[in-house]
């Protein structure tokens, strides 16, 4: 069963200065998951993550992380300027874009970060922009349908991402021939995986690439990037990966690969943000209004601007009315916001305790494209986010959305001045 990390104690000394609905992430979850990844992959001296920025677009979350030993995934300009706010700068950066603008490639070149290429055409687009970078990363994309022992994960021939075998040996050797000389390959499958054979399937998957590429190209090869989609359980009943397993599945895969084609030396890179974040962000929200037609409907003060995943993709989110965490789930409601559209529900059909109006909602596992996925849609603003620190106490990391900043694109004229 899935227990809050706030209490209902907390939640209403919390309200008092910063009202519902908010984010509250959870420092000391954090951090011990952050090590825990660190010591499943510590047989691999290279080893780093680099978080995915945009799972949770914080500096405060950030610069927790960074204090971890991790850098930055970033995939555009304002996640590049985040990540230098916070004094990354370097190969603690890795720049991983699709459709690039021009001037992003710019922006992480003066960084010094790590530019991963989507597109063999990109490599012409890199050169005329700002030059090719000495140390240079291609992602592959194998095609087809992606299969592990406990069946299809998805299918990368229909995923927009990356180069095809054969681009990416082309890519290597021209690459090569403009000043390149340090070389890494990654890949991006599947999302959300709950399985520990995910990770070190790909792994072998780009190990043997790796192999082929040294013995076809002569490119030093000094890093694989295995990116994320190690996923994590929102369902109660459902059982998580095993990072320690999963990171011992790759190490023996590595030892059969890598290390009999002296390739031993290669790094290992991980981009996570689900797996890292998602457990340790609440979106806390209070019942405001019932309603009873051809169903009973709790209304919340929260919507989908605060949590779209539900609406968007009929995800689920684990719910714990506080303080009633022990009461029988005898109820049967669905959870609505107050968007102008049907599919603005946190839950439906859900089994609950009773809900009367006043009580706190915790739902669960939003700390990783929960805030991040908000918008303004019905003029609707977002949400503060808070941050428990390691010492119980609460701090503010993002403040709550104003109709001031909902109108500031209109600087430029009179109209809404006055707000």
């Amino acid at each position: 069963m899935k227990k809050p990390f706030v209490t209902l104690e907390e939640v209403r000394d919390i309200v008092k200065t910063y009202p519902t609905p908010f984010h509250i992430y959870d420092e000391k979850g954090i951090r011990e998951n952050a090590r825990k990844l660190k010591a499943a992959f510590a047989w691999n001296k290279g080893f780093k993550e680099y978080f995915a920025v945009k799972a949770t677009p914080n500096p405060f979350i950030l610069e927790i992380l960074k204090e971890e030993g991790c850098g930055t995934d970033c995939s555009s300009l304002t996640e590049l300027m985040m990540s230098e706010a916070i004094g990354l700068q370097g190969h603690d950066i890795m720049f991983s874009s699709n459709e690039t603008p021009a001037g992003e490639f710019t922006k992480a070149r003066e960084l010094g970060g790590i530019i991963n290429l989507d597109d063999f055409t990109h490599i012409d687009f890199l050169k005329e922009e700002c030059g090719i970078p000495e140390t240079i990363c291609c992602r592959y994309n194998p095609g087809g349908v992606y299969e592990v022992s406990n069946g299809i994960m998805d299918n990368p021939g229909d995923s927009k991402y990356g180069f095809t075998k054969e681009q990416i040996i082309e890519g290597y050797k021209k690459l090569m021939s403009l000043g390149a000389k340090n070389f890494g390959i990654h890949s991006f499958l599947v999302s959300n995986t709950v399985t520990n054979d995910y990770y070190p399937m790909l792994a072998r998957t780009l190990f043997e690439l790796a192999v082929e590429l040294k013995e076809k190209t002569g490119a030093n090869i000094t890093f694989i990037n295995l990116s994320g989609g190690v996923g994590i359980p929102y369902y109660p009943d459902q059982e998580g990966n095993d990072i320690m397993a999963i990171g011992e599945g790759v190490r023996k895969a590595f030892e059969e690969i890598m290390v009999p084609a002296g390739l031993g030396d290669v790094a290992i890179f991980t981009e996570l943000g689900r797996f890292m974040l998602a457990p340790y962000g609440h979106l806390v929200t209070k019942a405001i209004h019932e309603k009873h037609i051809y169903k009973e409907y709790i209304g919340v003060d929260a919507c989908a601007v605060n949590l779209m995943r539900p609406a968007m993709y009929g995800a689920y989110h684990h719910i714990t009315v506080l303080g009633k965490e022990d009461a029988p789930c005898d109820h049967v409601y669905d959870v609505v916001g107050s968007l102008c559209e049907n599919n603005d529900k946190f839950a439906i059909d859900r089994k609950l305790p009773e809900i009367e109006k006043g009580d706190y909602l915790v739902i669960h596992d939003t700390g990783a494209h929960g805030f991040a996925m908000g918008y303004n849609y019905n003029g609707k603003l977002k949400s503060a986010e808070l941050l428990k620190k390691t010492d119980g106490t609460i701090q503010m990391i993002r403040r709550a959305e104003t109709p001031s900043d909902y109108f500031a694109t209109f600087d430029f004229c009179d109209v809404l001045k006055k707000f």
